[in-house]
């Protein structure tokens, strides 16, 4: 008898590339006798996966400027979603968890009415907006919670560190890679010429959205000494402040006197233009100051781009230094410029370490191994009764 599965996720391709995880997630589970549920909003396009049943009962819930409307639309969405996937007999529920809050609750709870199981995926530990480390929610959707997946040891240290009694229900199963949904532009002369860049610069990418955590300003001090040494080069910067301030950036900028070898494109990057984007890149910097699990690592390794990568434990379960990336000193710029020296200085260096974290994320991250090891996961959930 194959196991049902519902995914529910309001969030979907909202401000993020997080639907392509929902996508891979889904493809996982239905190599390995899974039937599969997906539950989004309407600004999640369909992405028409074999077998995939796939509802978008959260319709348009991010487009709503009244936050009493949003509310509704949301509760409406998961009433809707839940009460559907438990009539077509789905008896884990899977969810999706990037902080906690008393809308995520109420989802659990919801399964926990329906007499369905429930599975979480923490991508944030500690969500970066909370002032709390731990909240009372957070305990409860742990305690409602029959089995928790997280993406490496670091996370997993962090949620039994304060939750020990967690440890038996929690999996660590990794993030799988891009390849089934993106497009590798090989001609980067051609998506330079989109963005705006001439094609003899040297071009370090900073990609997603800007959050203090994130560490820019970091990349934007050890800039002096890079072109100091490669004067061709160019940072070019790309996404959405995300509760920052980008003119605290752009101070920055102006005291160092950088800006001609900046390249600011801060806005939302739509999927569309996201190739481009890591087409016309040499390198992908990612210094940031804490994280648990990095999708723009996981999308540069799958555009086939060498990255630069703090020393954070979860990095170092994926990055080797030297051989799939280069890593640095966190927060200290100087060690950060003498790393993009070095990758700068050594090209074909860079052109095997770009070929070894291609090959590690083809074949380590494959979402069919990943779907394997999901079902493991709910096997230690009593599922199997009859119901």
């Amino acid at each position: 008898m194959r196991l049902k599965v519902a995914i529910i996720d309001h969030l979907g391709a909202h401000g993020s590339s997080h639907h392509f995880y929902l996508f891979g997630q889904a493809k996982g589970l239905l190599a390995n006798n899974t039937d599969v549920y997906l539950y989004t909003n309407s600004n999640t396009v369909n992405p028409f996966i074999n077998n995939l049943s796939f509802y978008q009962f959260y319709r348009n819930v991010f487009d709503r400027k009244n936050k009493i409307l949003s509310l509704i639309f949301y509760l409406l969405g998961s009433l809707k979603s839940h009460f559907h996937a438990r009539y077509k007999a789905c008896k884990i529920f899977h969810y999706h968890l990037f902080g906690s809050s008393v809308l995520v609750l109420f989802n659990i709870l919801i399964a926990k009415l329906l007499l369905a199981k429930v599975a979480i995926t923490i991508h944030d530990v500690k969500s970066f907006s909370s002032v709390s480390s731990i909240s009372i929610y957070s305990r409860l959707i742990y305690f409602f919670s029959d089995t928790i997946i997280t993406h490496n040891k670091y996370s997993l240290d962090e949620i039994t560190k304060k939750n020990s009694n967690l440890a038996h229900k929690t999996s660590i199963i990794p993030h799988g890679n891009y390849l089934p949904f993106i497009d590798i532009k090989e001609d980067q002369n051609e998506s330079r010429k989109k963005i705006g860049l001439e094609k003899e610069k040297k071009v370090l990418l900073f990609f997603g959205m800007i959050k203090k955590v994130k560490g820019l300003d970091i990349l934007l001090s050890s800039l002096t000494e890079v072109i100091n040494k490669h004067s061709d080069v160019v940072l070019l910067i790309a996404g959405k402040p995300w509760k920052d301030d980008f003119s605290n950036y752009q101070k920055l900028i102006d005291e160092l006197a950088i800006s001609k070898y900046c390249k600011l494109d801060i806005k939302f990057i739509s999927h569309s233009d996201v190739s481009n984007y890591y087409s016309t890149a040499d390198i992908v910097v990612l210094p940031y100051r804490k994280i648990y699990q990095s999708g723009v690592l996981m999308m540069s390794l799958s555009y086939k781009k060498p990255v630069i990568v703090s020393d954070l434990p979860s990095f170092k379960e994926i990055i080797e230094n030297n051989k799939t990336g280069y890593v640095f000193e966190s927060e200290n710029s100087l060690d950060l410029s003498r790393v993009i020296i070095k990758a700068l200085d050594n090209p074909k260096l860079l052109e095997e370490i770009k070929q070894n974290g291609y090959d590690l994320i083809a074949t380590d991250y494959k979402w069919e191994m990943i779907g394997k090891k999901t079902v493991d996961a709910y096997s230690k959930i009593n599922y199997f009764s009859k119901k």
